[in-house]
C-alpha cells in the first residue's frame, strides 16, 4: 500500500531539464533583485582578463558573492578594483547556469566612502613611492627664463585667466594651452595625454616646444581631484622630459602628481610666480649690475694708472741706460783704424807667402808629373784591349769547334730512325682503334635491329596509324569513321574505323608534334 503511494507521488511531479530548471532560477534571480548596490570587500582580484573583462569577488565577514565587470564598463570605471579595498558596487544579480553560480554584474564602483578613498590613495602613493617615481634624484631644475610656458588646464575656468593674467604682469612669455577637463572620469587620461603631447614636441616643429610645464586646477574635494591621483598621470609626470610644476587645488589639498611633479605651488597663481620672474625686478637688478660694473671698471682703471705711475718713477733715465752703450761704442770707433791698418798688414804678408811658391819650376815640374800619369795610363789601356781580344778569339774558336758537321750528322741519323719507329708504331694503333671500331658498330647494328618493331611485324603484327600519321595507342581514342592506316611488315593497307564494343572516346587535347614523336617511339619499343 505504501509502495503504491509513493508511485502515484513520483508521477504528479513535473519533469524539467537541467537548462529549464537553470533558467527559471536565472529569471527568478532577476526579476526578484534587478539593480542593487553591494558593498563588500574585494578579493580574488588579479587585473583584467585577456579579453578586457574582469573576474573577481566581493566579501565580507559571513559571505562572499562572484562579481564580474564587462570589457565596455571596465573601461568607463572612474575607480578601478584593487585587491583588498571596500567598494560599494552597483549591478544586476544574475545567475551563471555553467558552473549553478550566481553573481553580480558591476556597472559601476566606487569606494566606500572618504575613509577607503583615502586608504586607496595611500596605497597608491605607497605603491609609486616604491618604484621611485616621488625621488628627489628625478626633480628637474626650472629654468630662469622660459621662453615659452605650456599649461594643461580646463580652457574656460578661472584657473587659466589667473595664470595668463599674472604672467603678463611679472613677465610676458608665449603661453601654450592644451585644453583638459579637469573634473570627471576621463580627466586622468586627458591630463596624462597633455603631458606626453608636450613631450613629444621636437625643436623644428610648427608649435615651439615648452621650456616648463604648468599642470594646474582650481580646488574641489577629494572625489573633484581624484583625476590628479590617477596613476597614468603620475607616471606621465615623472617621465616628462620637460620641467613640471604641479597647482591642483588650494594650498591645503595634496595629490599624487604633487609628489611626482618637479616643483609643487600651492595654487595657479603661485605656480605662474614660480615659472617666470619679475621683469621689473630683473630690470632693476640689471642696472645696479650696470652700475657696479662702471664703478669697478673706473677703480680698476685708476689703480692701474697709479701703478703705472709707481712704476714710471721706479725706472732708471734714458742717460744712465746709454752710457754704458756709449762708452763701448767710443772704445770700439777709437781702435777701429789701428785695427784696418793691422789687418791689412797681415794680409799683404799672406799674399807674399803664396806668390813666393808659384814659381816656373814649380809649374814645370807639375805639368811633368801629369804628363807621366797620363803615359802610365795608356800603356795599362793598350794592355788592356789586347787582353781582351785574345779571349773572345779563344771563345770564338771553341765555338767553331762545336759547330762542326759530323755531330750535325749523327742527330740526324739517330733522329731518321726514331721517326721510322714512331711511324711503325702509329700504323698499328691506327689499324687496332679501326678493327675495335667496326666491332662496335656492328654490335650496335644487331641490337638496333633486334629492338626494332619491325622484327615484331614480321611476325604477323601491325601498326595503326591515324590521319596525322601518329600511332593508335589504344581503342577508345578512335570514333567510328575515323580513318586509319594498318602497317605491316611488307606495306601499309588503309581502312576505316566501325562500331565496336569500346566506349566512345573522350576529347582530348591535340598532341605537339613533341609528343607524337615520343608515342611513336614509344609503341616501337613495346613490340
Amino acid at each position: 500500500m505504501a509502495q503504491s503511494f509513493f508511485d502515484d507521488s513520483q508521477g504528479n511531479l513535473t519533469e524539467y531539464t537541467v537548462s529549464e530548471i537553470s533558467g527559471s532560477i536565472k529569471r527568478t534571480v532577476e526579476d526578484a533583485f534587478g539593480h542593487v548596490r553591494i558593498r563588500g570587500e574585494i578579493s580574488g582580484y588579479r587585473g583584467p582578463h585577456s579579453s578586457g573583462h574582469a573576474y573577481f569577488s566581493l566579501k565580507d565577514d559571513r559571505a562572499r558573492i562572484e562579481a564580474v565587470v564587462w570589457r565596455g564598463v571596465f573601461s568607463k570605471l572612474k575607480f578601478k578594483p584593487e585587491e583588498g579595498m571596500e567598494m560599494i558596487a552597483t549591478g544586476k544579480v544574475t545567475t551563471y547556469p555553467g558552473s549553478s553560480k550566481y553573481q553580480i554584474v558591476i556597472e559601476s564602483l566606487e569606494p566606500a566612502g572618504a575613509g577607503a578613498l583615502m586608504a586607496l590613495l595611500e596605497e597608491r602613493r605607497k605603491k609609486l613611492a616604491a618604484e621611485g617615481l616621488f625621488d628627489d634624484s628625478r626633480k628637474q631644475l626650472l629654468p630662469h627664463m622660459p621662453k615659452v610656458i605650456g599649461v594643461v588646464t580646463s580652457p574656460t575656468g578661472a584657473v587659466i585667466r589667473d595664470i595668463l593674467h599674472r604672467i603678463t604682469d611679472r613677465f610676458p612669455v608665449h603661453v601654450l594651452v592644451w585644453p583638459v577637463r579637469v573634473q570627471g572620469e576621463t580627466s586622468g587620461d586627458e591630463v596624462a595625454a597633455a603631458i606626453r603631447g608636450f613631450n613629444a614636441l621636437g625643436p623644428d616643429d610648427a608649435i615651439a616646444r615648452p621650456d616648463v610645464l604648468i599642470v594646474a586646477r582650481g580646488g574641489g574635494s577629494l572625489e573633484d581631484l581624484w583625476g590628479f591621483n590617477d596613476e597614468a598621470v603620475v607616471r606621465a609626470a615623472a617621465g616628462s622630459d620637460i620641467p613640471l610644476i604641479s597647482a591642483v587645488g588650494h594650498e591645503t589639498d595634496w595629490t599624487l602628481i604633487d609628489h611626482a611633479a618637479d616643483v609643487r605651488a600651492p595654487t595657479p597663481t603661485g605656480a605662474a610666480e614660480i615659472a617666470v620672474p619679475v621683469k621689473a625686478e630683473l630690470e632693476a637688478s640689471l642696472a645696479t649690475i650696470a652700475a657696479r660694473l662702471s664703478g669697478s671698471m673706473s677703480r680698476a682703471l685708476d689703480g692701474n694708472r697709479q701703478n703705472v705711475r709707481s712704476l714710471a718713477r721706479a725706472l732708471p733715465s734714458i742717460d744712465t741706460l746709454l752710457a754704458l752703450p756709449r762708452r763701448r761704442f767710443d772704445e770700439s770707433a777709437g781702435g777701429l783704424g789701428r785695427a784696418l791698418q793691422l789687418n791689412t798688414v797681415n794680409k799683404r804678408q799672406l799674399f807674399e807667402r803664396r806668390a813666393a811658391q808659384l814659381t816656373p819650376a814649380t809649374l814645370q815640374r807639375r805639368v811633368l808629373e801629369k804628363r807621366q800619369s797620363v803615359g802610365d795610363f795608356g800603356v795599362r789601356a793598350a794592355r788592356q784591349v789586347e787582353r781582351q781580344v785574345d779571349r773572345s778569339q779563344a771563345r770564338l774558336s771553341n765555338a767553331v769547334a762545336r759547330l762542326t758537321l759530323r755531330p750535325a750528322t749523327d742527330r740526324i741519323a739517330r733522329n731518321r730512325d726514331r721517326l721510322q719507329v714512331l711511324a711503325r708504331r702509329s700504323g698499328e694503333i691506327v689499324s687496332l682503334l679501326s678493327e675495335r671500331r667496326n666491332r662496335q658498330l656492328q654490335e650496335a647494328a644487331r641490337l638496333l635491329t633486334s629492338m626494332s618493331y619491325r622484327n615484331v611485324l614480321n611476325r604477323g603484327y601491325a601498326v595503326v596509324h591515324d590521319a596525322s600519321e601518329l600511332a593508335v595507342d589504344s581503342a577508345a581514342s578512335l570514333s567510328a569513321g575515323d580513318a586509319i592506316s594498318l602497317e605491316f611488315a611488307d606495306g601499309r593497307v588503309n581502312a576505316v574505323a566501325g562500331e565496336g564494343d569500346v566506349a566512345p572516346r573522350k576529347p582530348a587535347a591535340k598532341k605537339t608534334p613533341a609528343k607524337a614523336a615520343k608515342s611513336s617511339k614509344d609503341q616501337g619499343s613495346l613490340f
